[in-house]
């Protein structure tokens, strides 16, 4: 029991603290500095959408305006099945250098993505989403990193409750989010991150590989696909993607299916699993073992109630402590100076609870539908 206690103790110190420390030290220490230069190619900017009329002309005006050559660029948005207004806006096509696709039956964004592809004529594809505005310099910034050829495929990066104007962004994020977006810095410092920002994301065209039908996690499945090609992943915190801060109900929801995702891309994907993959111990350090930590932390839970000695005490209450805060966070009790450490908490709590339950959906077979999901303003 004392063995299970400390393995697992010390699995969930390396998922939430030993591997960032050791990637943000490869990132110092094995340093793999991009070859950036001015750099303008054809670009075809894809939007895959459904039943986004709240947003899609917002979205194609925000493109419009971005700072890169017109000539040089086209957008091709597809429409997988709207049942709303969304395709009689495309059609009123406001913004030029626009192709429309209406697909009448609704195939998934996997399928939608694949038949965009077909008809890019750019050298560079440029994946973004209906809902997240982009920065006006944002493209050129994100496509000046293909100037290095190493460089197969380039995610920008999504800043919460900002917008373009010059507001700030991130605003009212947790420490999570934060933590998140410094691990991929440093992994593109040392050679690649595990996966892309779906709301702004370029590759090569040579490197498209197409998504296989119910792909989840288009923004993942993809950069691995260019990394197994012998292909740089980088990160470019300059090529910004500004998104409304989600209430925390669709927040979970969006965890829950980021998570099924994970499961999905070892089926879709396994060789990410094999030694000689490059970036295979941070696939797994960064995308699987925080699936796992859930039931770490219930053996240390079981065992410290178990185990003699004060130690072993002060683990077991220490873990009520942190439930308890979470459970009053939730409830949006006023808790003066602990506000912080309760927010904390329930960040750790929810994250394990979507963890769980997202295990449950994967092995149950449920299958994740994409839809317009359009998240409210609020915490």
């Amino acid at each position: 029991m004392t063995l299970a206690f400390w393995l697992s103790a010390a699995f969930v110190l390396y998922t939430y603290l030993g591997y960032p420390l050791i990637i943000f030290a490869r990132s110092r220490y094995c340093k793999r500095p991009i070859q950036r230069a001015a750099f303008q190619p054809f670009v075809s900017i894809i939007i895959a959408v459904r039943n986004e009329e709240a947003c899609i002309s917002r979205k194609l005006q925000n493109l419009a305006t971005l700072d890169y050559p017109r000539d040089l660029r086209e957008i091709i948005v597809i429409s997988d099945g709207s049942t709303d207004g969304t395709n009689a806006l495309l059609a009123a096509k406001t913004v030029e250098n626009v192709h429309t696709l209406v697909s009448t039956e609704h195939l998934g964004k996997a399928v939608a993505l694949n038949k965009a592809v077909k008809h890019a004529r750019g050298e560079v594809l440029v994946f973004t989403d209906a809902r997240q505005l982009i920065g006006r310099d944002a493209l050129r910034t994100l496509v000046e990193n293909f100037s290095d050829p190493a460089v197969g495929c380039v995610s920008g990066e999504l800043m919460m409750g900002g917008d373009p104007g010059g507001k700030p962004g991130d605003q009212g994020v947790g420490l999570y989010w934060r933590l998140e977006k410094k691990i991929r810095k440093w992994e593109s410092a040392a050679g690649s991150v595990v996966g892309a920002t779906g709301a702004l994301y370029a590759v090569r065209r040579k490197l498209f590989v197409p998504f296989p039908p119910g792909t989840i996690l288009d923004d993942v499945y993809l950069p691995l696909q260019v990394i197994k090609s012998g292909s740089r992943v980088v990160f470019e915190p300059k090529a910004l993607a500004f998104d409304t801060v989600a209430t925390t109900q669709h927040e979970f929801r969006r965890k829950v299916r980021t998570l099924v995702g994970n499961y999905q891309l070892v089926q879709l994907a396994p060789w990410v699993l094999t030694p000689s993959y490059p970036v295979s111990l941070q696939f797994v350090s960064h995308k699987l073992f925080r699936l796992w930590v859930p039931f770490a932390l219930a053996v240390i839970f079981v065992t410290s109630w178990f185990l003699p000695g004060l130690f072993y005490h002060l683990a077991f209450f220490s873990q009520l402590v942190l439930y308890a805060l979470a459970a009053l966070s939730l409830s949006r009790v006023n808790l003066g100076i602990f506000k912080r450490l309760a927010n904390i908490s329930f960040t750790v709590v929810m994250l394990n609870v979507a963890a769980i339950i997202a295990l449950v959906y994967f092995v149950k077979g449920e299958k994740t539908i994409w839809q317009s999901q359009r998240p409210t303003s609020g915490m």
